[in-house]
């Protein structure tokens, strides 16, 4: 007989049947976001900026009745009482819920700072009779040291760092676009063809010139540097503008590239000659005398001969 293998404990449940019931499987992910509460973020600073505010008005009347110590000993008593009163509460507050360690240690001799050097300033003014310089620049030094390094501020942000500001919120920046011509005719093209799905997306219309009474003349561009102009349907810009579609050509401008195409609409007006002879060779002589040319122009009353100037005289 083989060796039976001895029985092992397991701290999974059995059931009646006697077979292991099956645990329920672990979460995979046991972790938890916790959600910021801006409300509290936002009593933290307040909270901040009144201790500040503290912290100034408090450092103002250290500098008051250490002045008074200079010209009479009768407050040194009381200002004495209040400063060791204020820095004892302070370094209570501060050490009651921070953790030990070096740096809470740090922090509490930062915040005896000033407090300290208050003390023994009106300490000294009361044991120096009179009004010494040394006194006026010690205080000096106090107050300026104290109102611009603040240690007890200091102390505080150590132990207990400020929340941290509000994310910025991004705000999405639309880059300007193309600049449009000021025609109308250049508005409406981008309102209704140059629009997704239009007659030519993606495109402006500039140089626009009047060329006759109902035909003007244009340049299509793209509005992307670099890109050709699409394929404009003149069947839909017939339809949009309810000229006939054999008016309108598109055509490309000389010496450019694809990324710009003349357009035209409509029948340019023919220019009126203002030279008589063109006047003659385009209008007269086709019609009345064919095959004619007009070689001078006199402008003025014709000359009379000599028989018909007497006439007139007579």
């Amino acid at each position: 007989m083989s060796p039976k293998t001895p029985p092992t404990r397991s701290n999974r449940p059995v059931s009646s049947a006697g077979q292991m019931a099956a645990l329920p499987p672990f979460p995979e992910d046991l972790t938890r976001a916790i959600p910021a509460w801006p409300v509290v973020d936002q009593a933290r600073r307040r909270v901040d900026t009144a201790r500040s505010i503290t912290g100034r008005v408090v450092t103002l009347a250290g500098a008051a009745a250490a002045a008074v110590g200079l010209f009479t000993p009768v407050w040194t008593g009381v200002s004495l009482a209040a400063d060791a009163a204020l820095t004892l509460t302070g370094v209570g507050t501060l050490r009651l819920w921070k953790p030990e360690g070096q740096q809470k240690a740090t922090a509490t001799a930062l915040y005896l700072m000033p407090g300290t050097g208050l003390a023994g300033l009106l300490i000294l003014e009361r044991l120096v009779p009179g009004i010494h310089w040394g006194e006026a620049l010690a205080l000096a030094a106090w107050t300026t040291a104290t109102w611009v390094l603040r240690p007890a501020r200091l102390a505080r942000h150590m132990v207990a760092p400020l929340p941290a500001p509000p994310e910025p919120v991004e705000v999405a920046v639309e880059e300007p676009g193309p600049e449009l011509d000021p025609h109308p005719v250049a508005r409406w093209w981008a309102d209704r063809v140059a629009i997704e799905g239009g007659a030519a997306p993606g495109t402006l219309l500039r140089g626009i010139e009047e060329i006759g009474e109902s035909a003007l003349r244009a340049v299509i561009c793209s509005a992307r540097d670099g890109e050709p102009v699409p394929n404009v349907s003149t069947t839909r810009l017939s339809a949009l503008m309810d000229v006939p579609e054999d008016q309108i050509t598109i055509t490309a401008l000389p010496g450019r590239g694809t990324s710009v195409k003349r357009l035209t609409i409509g029948t340019p007006d023919q220019v009126q000659p203002t030279d008589p002879a063109e006047m003659w060779a385009q209008r007269i002589a086709p019609v009345a005398m064919p095959g004619t040319v007009l070689m001078s122009v006199r402008v003025g009353r014709p000359a009379l001969d000599d028989d018909a100037a007497e006439e007139e005289s007579e």
